[in-house]
């Protein structure tokens, strides 16, 4: 998939992978569609971070989860 568009289904994508690889229980409160593409470089790059991780600490999770947060519309 070409993520160097901003593009809402790229948002979607990302928010899934993000998601699914973080194990969320809450995964509700990361509505794809609470995302816009403005903010789009730096989902991008939390999406970049999270992925090339094995393995994620409790704490990691946390701070990304809060970071995902300020990226919400």
């Amino acid at each position: 998939m070409d993520l160097s568009n901003p593009t809402s289904e790229n948002v979607i994508y990302m928010i899934e992978k993000i998601t699914e690889k973080l194990r969320m229980v809450n995964s509700a409160a990361l509505k794809a569609e609470n995302f816009s593409t403005s903010k789009y470089e730096d989902l991008h790059y939390m999406y970049k971070m999270v992925m090339k991780r094995d393995t994620i600490t409790p704490n990691e999770m946390q701070a990304i989860a809060a970071e995902l947060g300020t990226l919400r519309k």
